[in-house]
């Protein structure tokens, strides 16, 4: 079984009748997060802001998305978990550092659902940033939640380590009232070769080929850039990290496949969203801008089915793969080159 073949079987939304959980995704994009719980047989319920991303979801998903603007006030339906991606504008370069006192900032509407809602889990990603130079606001988080009664654990997961062919380090933040911990790597590396297959050389009249001015342009970044490998797509090891920026804008670091001829081909949606381990029949709605954005912004699918599989068996009462135990002292562990803490 090919890869695509694999996730477009996997990644199915059902609901598991018996188990009967229900999730609530706040911000929840297009619903890369939301489709990984889907996939383990949980109910879910999307808040999303913008409309092309909550369109995809309702396109693609069981559950329903509310097309809203979220704030402190805003209500949801009762819940056994929650959720999201908050944005994070408090530590971006001109934010000014005021913490969860910022208006701008997704982590208040975050914890008010929790206040409200009271779940059995909760589950936060964010960008490594959060978990170095911005730690500050990471532990500020954290300890409202743990003013709220909850087990914390967090780490710098790398999503190419859950079986997406792509390296895509995120904070992830899992919270619990017993004891709850992160799942286990996975010692399957995909490749990008495995996950495009035969789209990697399928072309035709339509398809976005790089002009001499582009490769001049590229050429002039890479080398400012010190960059020893041109950055192409590589069919035999994972992608680099997929963002807006590099997926729809024309950037020195733009994705593309050199071909055979020594053409470079910017990629399309459908291979930057299988390099994202969406499943084939996942549909985007919007423009080509508004899709790439979507997938640039979302949370892998595959990676998300493993953070929903690891929270199902904490609910059913399984033991989890691993167990941590950090000092505060000490704070740092490491686990197979992954950097994991404990509050």
């Amino acid at each position: 079984m090919t890869y695509w073949e694999e996730i477009n079987k996997k990644l199915k939304p059902r609901i598991d009748s018996e188990f009967d959980k229900t999730v609530v995704d706040l911000f929840a994009g297009c619903g890369g997060l939301s489709l990984g719980f889907e996939a383990n047989g949980f109910r879910t319920i999307g808040y999303e802001m913008d409309e092309k991303a909550c369109h995809t979801y309702r396109e693609n998903l069981l559950g329903e998305c509310f097309h809203e603007k979220l704030s402190i006030d805003s209500e949801y339906p009762k819940a056994d978990i929650v959720i999201g991606g908050p944005p994070c504008q408090p530590f971006s370069v001109g934010g000014k550092q005021m913490g969860l006192k910022d208006s701008r900032d997704g982590f208040p509407i975050f914890l008010s659902a929790i206040r409200k809602l009271d779940p059995e889990v909760l589950l936060f990603e964010n960008v490594r940033g959060m978990l170095y130079k911005n730690k500050w606001y990471l532990k500020e988080v954290v300890g409202e939640l743990e003013k709220l009664g909850y087990n914390i654990q967090y780490s710098l997961l790398n999503a190419v380590n859950y079986e997406v062919p792509q390296n895509r380090e995120r904070v992830i933040v899992i919270g619990a009232k017993n004891k709850i911990n992160l799942p286990r790597k996975v010692s399957r590396k995909v490749t990008v070769g495995q996950a495009l297959g035969e789209l990697a050389f399928a072309f035709d009249d339509n398809s976005k080929f790089f002009t001499k001015s582009m490769d001049a342009y590229v050429a002039k970044y890479e080398k400012a850039s010190k960059c020893i490998n041109p950055r192409d797509l590589y069919l035999d090891r994972p992608a680099r990290t997929l963002t807006c920026r590099n997926l729809a804008g024309a950037t020195g670091d733009m994705h593309r496949v050199r071909l055979k001829d020594g053409r470079r081909r910017r990629i399309t949606v459908r291979e930057a969203a299988r390099l994202q381990s969406f499943p084939d029949w996942f549909e985007f709605v919007g423009t080509e801008t508004q899709k790439f954005n979507q997938i640039g912004n979302a949370v892998a699918p595959y990676f998300a089915h493993h953070l929903a599989l690891n929270i199902k068996k904490h609910l059913q009462g399984e033991t989890s793969d691993i167990e941590y135990s950090i000092t505060e002292d000490s704070q740092l562990a490491l686990f197979e080159n992954e950097t994991v803490y404990q509050s």
